[in-house]
């Protein structure tokens, strides 16, 4: 019995084998078709546009005033908050006014010494003059009566000019802001000895309008010039998180000299900076675009394919087949 078992094996193989093909032709007949992949599609656009240049600029005040002391004295008071608006002639600081003023009040007493001596000298000069018409005085006599009192007459204008001198040094004691503008922070608190060697008290910037000065070479320069653009240029700055002002700047000025080391010429733009968003001396993008646009074709950026050599597009003809254009 056990031998008639085992002989049925073989043929159930050939049975199972037989029926193998049969069954997986029947499965790949019942899988339906894969449908064509959904691609979608764009129009392009023709759009004026202008061509852009970026630099990297630095922004520089159009007025900005070092405030230092012209005297030197004992510092009494500040009369400003850092970082606040100043106007012309605000008062700042001020130095120690009493030596300069007891000064003054010496040099007002020199003058009228002066002027005394002067006053004597002349009616000397008049009593020389007459006693020389009447003979009675001999002409040196009067030789030196008249340059006694050209003497006097000098140290009387000595005096008015020391005078004008303590006035000013005077005036100096008071430091004020010679513009409008926003100040920075004081180096040097009252109670301190300032002068001229101190160096700088304190920093004004005019804020309502910015410099930016960027380098541009010579074959953008040249190629500007070829096309008639250096007057109709329209400059934007980008601030470090990526906005751009909404206000445009303007060029101004272009550096009649060229780097040699760089090959680059310094160009100018001003900008409004009614927001304080510039500062001096920060560092900031500036691009720079025709005034007048040109008509450009453009596509969405996600509609651009890249190779390893190229960047290339799938454009769709008319009879809906499609091309490869790079």
């Amino acid at each position: 019995m056990t031998r008639l078992i085992f002989s049925w094996f073989p043929a159930l193989f050939l049975i199972i084998g037989a029926l193998s093909p049969v069954s997986s032709a029947h499965a790949q007949a019942a899988k339906p078709p894969l449908a064509p992949p959904a691609v979608l599609i764009v129009q392009a656009e023709t759009r004026p546009l202008g061509r852009q240049t970026e630099f990297i600029g630095r922004v520089e005040a159009v007025e900005k005033v070092e405030i230092r002391a012209r005297v030197q004295g004992f510092l009494v008071a500040r009369h400003f908050e850092a970082g606040a608006l100043v106007k012309k002639d605000q008062l700042l600081f001020t130095i120690e006014r009493d030596p300069f003023e007891a000064v003054l009040t010496q040099r007002k007493a020199q003058l009228a010494a002066a002027e005394a001596t002067l006053q004597n000298a002349a009616a000397q000069l008049d009593r020389y003059k007459t006693l020389e018409s009447r003979q009675v005085a001999s002409q040196a006599q009067l030789d030196v009566s008249v340059a006694e009192e050209a003497r006097a007459r000098a140290s009387v204008m000595e005096a008015k000019a020391a005078i004008q001198d303590a006035e000013i040094k005077l005036s100096y004691t008071e430091i004020r802001s010679p513009i409008d503008g926003r100040i920075g922070r004081a180096a040097v608190t009252p109670g301190n000895l300032v002068g001229p060697e101190s160096g700088v008290l304190t920093t004004v910037v005019r804020t309502d309008e910015m410099h930016v000065l960027f380098s541009v070479t010579q074959a953008q320069l040249l190629r500007a010039r070829q096309q008639g653009k250096t007057k109709s240029l329209t400059v934007r700055a980008r601030l470090a998180d990526g906005s751009v002002l909404p206000q445009a700047g303007k060029i101004d000025f272009l550096d009649v000299v060229v780097d040699p080391r760089t090959d680059g010429q310094l160009v100018r733009a001003v900008f409004d900076n009614a927001d304080d968003v510039m500062t001096d001396g920060q560092t900031i993008r500036v691009s720079v675009e025709a005034t007048a646009p040109e008509e450009f074709t453009v596509i969405p950026l996600a509609a651009v394919a890249t190779d390893q050599t190229v960047r290339f597009v799938y454009v769709v003809n008319s009879g809906m087949s499609s091309s490869n254009d790079g």
